[in-house]
């Protein structure tokens, strides 16, 4: 694919390019706590964003999609959301380099890959820190990692209309070979943790679907989390969010609190508690445990916080009863997307037969599998000109 994109590039504008590889990401447990200032653990995948890209010498952006076969053109002295939403995660980009006071020189860009749209690995955040590493490099600014993930995640907030936390981002950014990496969603320190997983594969099992609640749910979850640090906050003055919250403190004041609120502030703070226990896990090297969390994880987030669906329980019940999978949960906002699989290799294709079978006689949609390994985060690649001068 690199050489495709490398070819289209030539062929378009005539010129040799940097060439940037940009990973989407999962994230192996933590879910919907990093809005409540908790822990995330996420790991950058084998599902790529590329980029070739060079100076133009003019004051335009002339960006072509690889995948969708359209181009653009956008003057850089009047950057502003464009009606051409792919566009957007470039542009976005490029206006908090401006608005840093960068100055971005005209460049071509072609960009292409094999991140799954929908299936929950942030191919925009894989877009927007692709862009900004190519860019950084390009025009030598100097520009340090972080400060180029917080770039990203605000262009997604400003021309793409998402609210993102920064996990997606800083996954595909900051990602490690064979290693995942704990991220507090409060201080922005990270850590990351051995995942020696040569036996095991991550598969992820798209539902396809997307049911109409995920917006509307999301928001609601969110006030719900804040109504319960308000009524902890009455008590405790070092409650912040949810993340300053144990469990015996809620169940001290649970008469205080409406039955469902109770349960959504206790997924979180179980969630919280689940990262770093399975975090521990990783470092004694006991996959079998965390897989267990994982389980957890989904029957909070099915029972306790209530953003599970149909499909997503029938997975991750099917998945366990395979016997071929060590733990599997629901990934992502929920009511559809994927679940996260962790599956011994031996029973790879065993899995992946009986889950497509059972899913398509169950729901009549035929399930897609992904199977992923842990890569680094971006990055530029080596490309050999000849091959395609």
């Amino acid at each position: 694919m690199v050489q495709d994109i490398v070819t289209k590039f030539k062929e378009l504008y005539k010129a040799e390019p940097v060439v940037v590889r940009s990973p989407g990401r999962v994230n192996l447990i933590g879910e919907h706590t990093d809005y409540n200032e908790g822990f995330v653990l996420p790991a950058a995948v084998n599902k790529e964003i590329y980029f070739a890209l060079a100076p133009n010498g003019t004051n335009s952006l002339r960006a072509y999609a690889f995948d969708l076969e359209e181009s653009a053109e956008f003057d850089l002295n009047q950057v502003q959301p464009s009606d051409i939403a792919w566009a957007n995660y470039l542009l976005g980009v490029v206006a908090q380099l401006q608005k840093a006071g960068y100055e971005v020189k005209g460049f071509d860009v072609v960009f292409g890959g094999n991140v799954p749209i929908g299936a929950g690995m942030s191919s925009s955040a894989a877009v927007e820190c692709g862009l900004a590493y190519g860019l950084n490099y390009l025009f030598a600014y100097g520009i340090e990692k972080f400060k180029l993930v917080k770039m990203a995640q605000k262009a997604e907030h400003e021309y793409a209309g998402v609210m993102c936390g920064i996990m997606d981002q800083f996954a595909s950014m900051f990602g490690k070979h064979n290693h995942v990496v704990k991220l507090d969603c409060r201080s922005l320190e990270y850590q990351y943790y051995p995942f020696n997983i040569e036996d095991y594969r991550i598969v992820l099992c798209d539902t396809q679907v997307k049911h109409s609640l995920a917006s509307s749910e999301y928001n609601t979850r969110r006030k719900e989390c804040e109504t319960g640090v308000a009524i902890l906050q009455q008590h405790y003055l070092q409650v912040k969010s949810l993340r300053d919250v144990n469990l015996e403190m809620l169940q001290r004041h649970q008469p205080e609190f409406d039955p469902v609120v109770y349960k959504r502030c206790k997924y979180v703070v179980e969630e919280n508690l689940r990262v770093e226990e399975a975090c521990a896990d990783l470092e004694r090297g006991d996959l079998e445990a965390f897989g267990q969390k994982m389980n957890a994880s989904h029957q909070g987030l099915q029972h306790d916080y209530e953003v599970s669906c149909p499909e997503l329980d029938f997975l991750a019940d099917a998945a366990n009863k395979s016997g071929a999978a060590l733990g599997s949960r629901m990934m992502g906002g929920g009511f559809g997307g994927c679940t996260i699989n962790l599956v011994k290799l031996e029973e790879l294709d065993n899995f992946t037969a009986q889950m497509t079978l059972a899913y398509q006689q169950q729901f009549g949609i035929k399930l897609k599998t992904y199977v992923a390994q842990i890569v680094d985060g971006s990055s530029l690649v080596p490309v050999d000109f000849s091959k395609n001068s």
